[in-house]
């Protein structure tokens, strides 16, 4: 017996009456009676639908004189269905269904279909039960073999119903059967799940730690499909594989160079490695969105005039950096051309790190050609400059892993040979000796789903749903102005406005671009250095590209090029209704709003998503009463919003924003970094030993940070530990300040600023800072 299910793709009707119908209607039971479900389709059409809906086929028969819905049967329309069969699927068994009466022979068909069939079926000159057994027996061996190594062990001995004897105690579910609460536990998530929580002591299984048995060979797959040279499964997610690559790139008093829109965990790994970083500072635009590392800055000669420069740099123990990391794509989807990058970095560090949380997908669609950290590798350079390049992927954030999985593919150099077991003490030392082996699977199969065509196919669908999403928002402007009957439309969409066909040459708005071309042409998303839209200057032609299934959503107020209009609907506000509506966007800034397409997106989803757009705008242009739109936050603050209604607010917002000039405060803020005093090691030291205090901003000028301080919108830190908060005026306490009081005067809309604390007493923002008396001693 097989679990699973076969397309079978035929002209004839097998409830009809015929021999034709009778002999597939016996094949079809005898499929049946080896445990295959029959999905039947009569036409191309119907056949390419089961293609694209059932992902859980083991065997498909095609008839090549398979009828379309548009025509009559004919030779060859089969192939359509045999295509997509080979674009949807990996080595799926394909048998080509042949008609008894028509004079076609193998020798008429064309060479490719060979390529795709592993069997020809005429139906009458075979039994039923031995056409069925040979589907069957095809279908059997595709469904073993499409289960990666770690996987498939994990099913085998988890089919063996052994007692256990190891960790942990709840014995495969069986302690909470024990008790009321924990047999509700139970019975919620499944028998499965408890009985693959196992102890790292199932030797058949493998060891993360020693990358051995079904474990190691799942790594080494995965590697194979990333395009690695080696990959680390990880557990507690990217952020523990940042801390992973910068404990084992550089160590106490060498140089780092580190892209300033980074990730926290970066900075951690910084801390415990005792690295004195040196910032690159990345462009920003008008709407306080970071942009890539200006071109100009990544040179060697630029490079070098920066460390240099560096205060911290005269105690390093070599003037050379020995590690940079760079953060690709940007949280807002940008994403760099990463030979260019490497080339440009190389003559300045041995080892780059580009830290791809939100990019794990780009190696499995031609969009992205180039784009991703494992595309430099040793065909890519000449000579012997080319650096070891790591990428760390949160597999789970946009592909199908579990929370906290993540990956680090490395591609050595021999400038920089990573060296496994010293790797390996990193790993160790930031991993877990208690995986979860549900997890470990999830990697496993994540990355076997990426695998041949389907994984450009399940890439595909989601970048197609965001570029028709990206064209409904600015559709449908022009929809409500041909009506004429209501207010402009005010929503937007970051992004190109116009592309150019490649077919002759001419310019067409995006909007009304063939959806088939923005997939698959990167020219339609690259930023033209010359192009208003983006609102960065700097860049190189061909440096960057804005990846289309991250959707940074515009509303009015301010423009990319930091153009202030005299009204405006802040962000935030439109995130609030969007949150009670039950839609939760990504990220939030001043005026815009980001949304990510996954591979689990659907038209119905975003659908959903564009009728919340058109109801908040109709709110909006009626002036409704706060407590309609948003009545939990007038119930929090009565008397702050009781008598306010959403266009009423909106304008008082945007015109606080406008006074305040807090996106100018963000961009000084981040384009003018904080002049660093001490490596960051040393101010944890001081955290952790009682050698610093909290103060307020009006207290905190002139003293050192001794916490990173990182505020969302726009979730990039703005004070890293060791560096000077500055001036009373300077840009970083300006800025805070901005926030604060931001913060006092729109309760229920405050910004989330990790390493602030609030005083419950005055509201005031909180700062660690090192004591005097400690600052006084460096």
């Amino acid at each position: 017996m097989v679990n699973g299910s076969v397309l079978v793709a035929v002209r004839e009707d097998p409830l009809g009456r015929g021999v034709g119908g009778d002999q597939l209607r016996r094949i079809g039971k005898e499929l049946e009676e080896r445990g295959l479900e029959v999905r039947w389709a009569r036409t191309v059409e119907a056949a390419c639908a089961a293609l694209t809906t059932e992902a859980g086929l083991t065997a498909a028969v095609v008839a090549w004189d398979l009828p379309s819905e548009t025509g009559t049967a004919a030779d060859g329309q089969g192939a359509a269905v045999l295509r997509q069969i080979s674009r949807r699927f990996k080595d799926l068994p394909v048998f080509v269904l042949m008609s008894d009466t028509a004079d076609l022979g193998l020798d008429r068909l064309p060479l490719w279909v060979a390529e795709i069939a592993v069997g020809y079926i005429w139906p009458l000159e075979d039994t039923p039960s031995f056409i069925a057994g040979r589907v069957s027996t095809a279908a059997r061996a595709y469904a073993d073999a499409v289960l990666p190594p770690f996987f498939k062990a994990l099913r085998r001995f988890d089919d063996a119903h052994e007692y256990s004897w190891h960790t942990p105690a709840h014995s495969g579910g069986v302690a909470f059967l024990k008790s009321p609460v924990g047999r509700a536990f139970f019975d919620y998530y499944g028998e499965r799940l408890f009985r693959t929580d196992l102890s790292i002591s199932v030797e058949e299984l493998g060891s993360l730690f020693e990358h051995s048995g079904p474990i190691g060979e799942a790594e080494r797959n995965a590697a194979r499909i990333f395009g690695a040279e080696r990959t680390y499964f990880v557990l507690h997610g990217d952020s523990t594989a940042n801390r992973m690559v910068g404990h084992y790139s550089v160590t106490d008093d060498e140089i780092a160079l580190v892209d300033r829109n980074c990730h926290k965990s970066v900075l951690h790994g910084l801390v415990i490695s005792g690295a004195r970083p040196v910032y690159l500072v990345p462009t920003r635009n008008g709407y306080g969105l970071a942009g890539p590392l200006p071109a100009t800055e990544t040179g060697p000669a630029a490079v070098s005039a920066r460390i240099a420069a560096h205060p911290l740099t005269p105690g390093a123990v070599s003037p050379e950096a020995q590690y940079a990391v760079i953060t690709n794509s940007t949280y807002d989807g940008l994403c760099y051309d990463t030979v260019q990058t490497a080339r440009a970095l190389a003559p300045s560090t041995p080892r780059l790190h580009f830290d791809e949380a939100w990019f794990a997908y780009a190696r499995f669609h031609p969009l992205y050609a180039g784009r991703y950290g494992m595309a430099v590798g040793p065909d890519t350079f000449e000579g012997d400059e080319r650096p070891t390049v790591f990428s760390t992927q949160s597999t789970h954030k946009l592909l199908a892993a579990l929370s906290q999985t993540a990956m680090v593919h490395v591609n050595s150099s021999p400038r920089a040979p990573v060296e496994h077991h010293g790797f390996n003490e990193a790993f160790m030392m930031h991993g877990t000796t208690s995986a979860l082996y549900p997890a470990i699977a999830s990697l496993d199969v994540s990355a076997a789903m990426m695998d041949g065509p389907q994984g450009e196919w399940l890439v595909n669908e989601a970048v197609t749903e965001a570029i028709r999403f990206r064209q409904a928002v600015v559709r449908t402007g022009r929809r409500i102005v041909a009506a004429g009957d209501r207010p402009a439309w005010f929503f937007g969409v970051w992004q190109p406005e116009s592309v150019t066909d490649p077919a002759d040459g001419t310019s067409v708005p995006l909007a009304d671009a063939s959806p088939a071309l923005l997939a698959s042409d990167p020219r339609c998303w690259e930023l033209d250095p010359e192009a208003e839209w983006h609102g960065f200057s700097g860049l190189s032609r061909g440096q960057c590209l804005l990846d289309p299934i991250k959707v940074t959503l515009t509303c009015p107020g301010v423009d990319a090029t930091g153009r202030a209009d005299s009204w405006g609907i802040p962000a935030r506000i439109l995130t609030a209704y969007l949150a009670r509506r039950g839609i939760v966007v990504e990220k939030t800034d001043t005026y815009t709003t980001l949304v990510l397409f996954s591979m689990g997106i659907t038209k119905g989803k975003w659908g959903t998503l564009m009728d919340a757009l058109m109801d908040f705008k109709a709110l909006h242009d009626a002036d409704t009463p706060l407590r309609q739109v948003l009545p939990d936050l007038v119930e929090r603050h009565p008397r702050r919003y009781g008598r306010t209604t959403l266009r009423g607010l909106c304008q008082e917002m945007h015109e606080h924003l406008t006074r305040a000039e807090l996106i100018d405060a963000l961009d000084t803020a981040f384009q003018q970094p904080p002049v660093p005093v001490v490596p960051p090691q040393q101010c944890y030291r001081q955290l952790i030993r009682g050698g610093t205090e909290r103060l307020p901003l009006a207290a905190a000028a002139g003293r050192v940070a001794a916490a990173m301080v990182t505020v969302t919108p726009p979730g990039i830190p703005v004070l890293m530990p060791g560096e000077a908060l500055g001036a009373s005026d300077g840009p970083v306490l300006r800025y805070l300040r901005a926030l604060e009081a931001f913060d006092r005067v729109f309760p229920g809309f405050h910004s989330e600023a990790h390493g602030v604390s609030i005083d419950p007493d005055t509201g005031d923002y909180l700062i660690e800072c090192v004591r005097e008396d400690v600052q006084a001693g460096w």
